[in-house]
């Protein structure tokens, strides 16, 4: 059976890279802003490309900062490297291992979040997006039987806290890295805040997940500008969506990695219901809130979820929402209508149902 391998379409990039995310200009700094430097830099860290742009008074540290990406995938959250608290958790499963205040923290919240999307995002599928593999060497569709072996020992149940302590059932297995991202943007933010003479950075990491921090010299909002998840051109933009301040934003789409067979595209975003690709109708989903690992994961559950349900989702935890249809349409929250302006005139913005 042959299979056609379809490059990734990177949904986020700055305007220092080929791709879909770009800061717009601004006009010149005003005089009292003149000692501020404007530093940017692209780097290599948890697997993808990080741009990094930083506004200080202070010398140059961004390299610092993909530093602290690489510490947290190599320390906290990589499944395959020895050293890491989530291999050690995954070695151990079946019996109650102790981690950091840091990583319990961090799965508390992953595992709130399981729960209040009733499954929909499920840090236990691991093993599942393994066999898949899609966007890898070995990409391929498995058969039943393989699913269903892959989803056996998954579920976010599985998986227990009692406060430095960590419960898994024998044989389960975590992956986080669905909100890996944003949990490495979450570390970052937390130095940041230690750099007084930092006083605004953007940083983008891999086209997914994308931080901005404190205020720009002249005061005007990060405009981010989103691409169209059918279009032909990765040039060709849906709108734009305004971040102020600290926030963070974050996309799931199944353009970003996929393979079409007999005219099926199977993407990367996995129902851990099912065991396939999800189905809910949306081909795009874009967050935006107050934290890193929130952004990352809420855009997961809510591609999964599909619009009505994702919305109410990130009702529940006070996050702004865009959804695009395969039928064109968009789907705005209401704080993301405050947010965002539509470029794409073959796209039409439609109310949510309540």
């Amino acid at each position: 059976m042959k299979y056609q391998a379809l490059k990734k379409k990177a949904f986020f990039a700055t305007a220092v890279l080929t791709g879909t995310v770009m800061l717009f200009p601004v006009g010149c700094p005003a005089a009292a802003e003149k000692d501020i430097q404007n530093y940017t830099d692209t780097d290599f860290a948890m697997d993808t490309v990080v741009s990094e742009t930083l506004y200080t008074t202070g010398d140059d540290i961004n390299s610092k900062l993909t530093s602290i990406l690489t510490d947290v995938e190599t320390n906290l959250l990589s499944w395959t490297n020895e050293s890491s608290q989530i291999y050690k958790v995954n070695a151990d499963c079946g019996n109650d291992t102790e981690i950091s205040e840091e990583l319990s923290g961090y799965l508390e919240r992953i595992l709130a979040i399981a729960k209040d999307s009733n499954g929909a995002f499920d840090p236990t599928i691991g093993e599942l997006i393994r066999l898949w593999d899609i966007g890898g060497e070995n990409q391929r569709i498995p058969g039943k039987d393989e699913i269903q072996e892959a989803l056996k020992d998954s579920g976010y149940k599985k998986v227990s806290l009692d406060g430095n302590m960590v419960h898994m059932d024998k044989g389960c297995s975590l992956d986080l890295g669905a909100a890996g991202k944003g949990i490495g943007c979450d570390s970052i933010l937390e130095y940041l805040k230690t750099q007084k003479e930092v006083s605004a950075a953007l940083m983008n990491l891999g086209g997914s997940s994308v931080m901005t921090y404190g205020s720009k010299p002249d005061g005007s909002s990060w405009n981010v500008a989103v691409t169209d998840p059918r279009a032909e051109n990765e040039d060709d933009y849906l709108g734009v969506v305004a971040l102020n301040g600290t926030e963070f934003l974050s996309t799931s789409g199944d353009y970003e990695k996929y393979f079409i067979e007999n005219g099926v595209r199977y993407h990367h975003i996995m129902d851990p219901s099912t065991g396939y690709p999800a189905e809910s109708g949306v081909t795009g989903v874009t967050v935006v809130c107050d934290t890193g690992l929130e952004a990352d994961a809420l855009s997961t559950a809510c591609f999964v979820l599909g619009v009505e349900k994702g919305a109410q989702l990130l009702k529940a935890y006070g996050a702004d929402g865009l959804f695009v249809d395969e039928d064109h349409h968009v789907y705005l929250t209401e704080g993301m209508k405050e947010r965002f302006s539509l470029i794409a005139d073959s796209y039409s913005v439609e109310d949510i149902a309540e």
